[in-house]
């Protein structure tokens, strides 16, 4: 089984300027957090965006929506920022119905040493090999269907709305 990693930005991929203070994008730490983990699995990693999902627009989560889409890969993980991967999940949900894709992210960026993001990319993995075909967001070890998630801000945490 191949699965295709779609990497979209969001706080997984961000660096830190200590000159600023601001947090920015260089690359991905998909393929750093891969080899860390030991994963053995066919993967195949597509740098599609490199964005804040905070300035996500309609038009970036419509290209991100029709990438999928055209995929030959039924099984697909998507890194995405948190605080649109609801709204990215929702586009998703209800339109591609014949393939399984995850949406994962981290709150704290892989860069800075305690992030939750290399968990959240393992339990990403697991989770699109053997969900059903569906669109999902998998965080801090939980998985929700696109239509039952949303991000508590007070906690940092993604919960069930039902």
């Amino acid at each position: 089984m191949k699965i295709k990693i779609l990497i979209t930005g969001g706080t997984f991929d961000k660096e830190y300027n200590e000159l600023t203070g601001e947090l920015f994008f260089d690359k991905t730490h998909v393929p750093e957090m891969l080899k860390l983990g030991r994963s053995r699995l066919d993967i195949k990693i597509q740098n599609f965006l490199m964005i804040d999902s905070l300035r996500i627009t309609d038009s970036d989560i419509n290209l991100i929506m029709k990438e999928c889409q055209k995929s030959e890969d039924n099984n697909i993980l998507i890194t995405h920022g948190t605080d649109k991967m609801v709204e990215t999940a929702k586009i998703l949900g209800q339109t591609i119905k014949d393939k399984t894709i995850v949406l994962t992210g981290a709150i704290i960026p892989y860069a800075f040493g305690s992030s939750d993001g290399l968990f959240n990319l393992g339990s990403a993995l697991a989770f699109v090999q053997t969900l059903p075909y569906g669109v999902y967001i998998s965080m801090n070890g939980k998985c929700f269907t696109w239509d039952n998630a949303r991000k508590n801000k007070e906690n940092g945490e993604f919960e069930e709305i039902n």
